[in-house]
């Protein structure tokens, strides 16, 4: 329970902060308490949710969605290949782009030269492969800490 909720100044989420931050942010006068607990924290309440008092762009909580990329690709698959779960140098069509596959989250994979030379233009049950992994667009990562311990 050490985490606060800060609200932006239209009420909508923004992040989680520790319970120090946030003290620092009612110093400051940049945040109100909008709910907290019974127990004092010095001359404050021990804040649960701030607000701030201002207004902040998020721009980058407000995007439609990541771009997808060979790098995003990798990174969301921690550099592991998703046939053999090695050191991944490349990214794999699923559908290989010769039969109209497009380079989709759900399309690719990270995957290591080897594999990526053994599936070749091949869909991985014709090359007799399989994904350790299930492709999909990764979760932002404010909404997941947003949602950790609400």
């Amino acid at each position: 329970m050490g985490d606060v909720l800060v609200l932006n100044a239209s009420y909508e989420p923004l992040q989680r902060v520790s319970l120090r931050h946030a003290i620092k942010m009612l110093v400051r006068e940049v945040a109100v308490i909008e709910e907290a607990d019974d127990d004092s924290f010095g001359p404050f309440p021990r804040p649960r949710v701030l607000r701030l008092v201002r207004y902040v762009v998020a721009k980058w909580l407000h995007r439609p969605g990541r771009l997808c990329t060979k790098s995003a690709i990798k990174a969301r698959d921690q550099q592991r290949c998703g046939y053999c779960g090695s050191r991944a140098e490349t990214v794999d069509h699923i559908l290989p782009r010769s039969r109209g596959g497009a380079l989709t989250w759900e399309n690719a994979v990270a995957a290591c030269l080897r594999c990526n030379h053994r599936k070749a233009d091949r869909t991985p049950e014709e090359a007799g492969m399989v994904l350790l992994i299930v492709p999909r667009e990764p979760l932002r990562h404010s909404n997941a800490a947003l949602s950790s311990s609400a």
